[in-house]
């Protein structure tokens, strides 16, 4: 387990990423992350779906436009005000995964992307309980969360040196790694069973080198990113396929985990 810190606290940090980007269009590319993973998550247009930190919308969009019954919140009021402004037919609110205002036993699927791990290890125990009491028995979750490994390490170092480092006493918690082992860990314990667990690439780490993009993400565009995926060109596809053959949980940036909740 490995905390990262920035120089600003979590919220403050989401309030201005959501602020600096437009609001999502309905994700395209259904066979990256995290469309191709929620869509193997729900079953059915008619079961009630919860996305759990809905955050711009790009996946609440894409089922809400193809008439599945979802809502979402987030704890981001700016992004939910955007969103409604966006779509006012998109039910959404915002809401904090340590204390949810839903009734119990009522949601079929949850989908949970980049959500945890903006949590400190008492919270997310908190969180996985909430998120365990408002799911159907055999409701079933698919949630996304930062891997402790090689790849975040480069990463969390990258972004320090942009920055300049930072002081000890500016430093606050921004997100938790968790290796996979520890990840099934806390989600057994909040009384779930778990049916997957998935090194995933979101952002592979070869395109952070502008060198290694597809020729339409050459300047980063976060929006654009988030749409289509973050694309890499032939090059940096066969670079970032071999070292994730070789070595897919050091070369992954997440894991993606699917569990339902039992009867017992």
């Amino acid at each position: 387990m490995r905390k990262t810190f920035r120089k600003n606290h979590n919220k403050e940090y989401w309030q201005k990423r959501w602020s600096a980007i437009q609001i999502d269009e309905a994700q395209e590319d259904e066979t990256s992350y995290p469309l191709k993973y929620a869509l193997k998550a729900v079953h059915s247009s008619k079961e009630a779906i919860l996305e759990a930190g809905c955050g711009n919308g790009r996946i609440l969009r894409y089922f809400s436009e193809r008439g599945y019954n979802i809502e979402g919140f987030d704890f981001i009021e700016d992004a939910i005000t955007n969103l409604k402004k966006c779509d006012s037919e998109l039910r959404v609110k915002v809401g904090d995964i340590k204390n949810l205002k839903y009734k119990s036993s009522i949601f079929d699927c949850i989908l949970a992307f980049g959500l945890y791990h903006n949590l400190e290890e008492k919270d997310l125990v908190t969180a996985i309980n909430e998120t365990v009491r408002i799911m159907k028995v055999k409701g079933r979750i698919c949630a996304s969360f930062r891997a402790d490994n090689f790849q975040n390490r480069v990463n969390d170092f990258l972004t320090d040196r942009k920055s300049n480092r930072i002081n000890k006493s500016d430093k606050r918690f921004h997100k938790l790694n968790l290796k996979a082992s520890e990840l099934v860990d806390f989600f057994q314990e909040g009384g779930f069973e778990i049916d997957d667990i998935l090194p995933v690439e979101n952002m592979p780490i070869f395109y952070k080198f502008k060198i290694f993009r597809f020729k339409t993400h050459k300047v980063f565009n976060e929006s654009l990113g988030r749409k289509e995926g973050y694309k890499l060109n032939f090059l940096g596809k066969i670079f970032q396929g071999i070292l994730f053959k070789i070595c897919p949980h050091q070369f992954c940036n997440i894991y993606v985990l699917y569990a339902h909740k039992p009867k017992n």
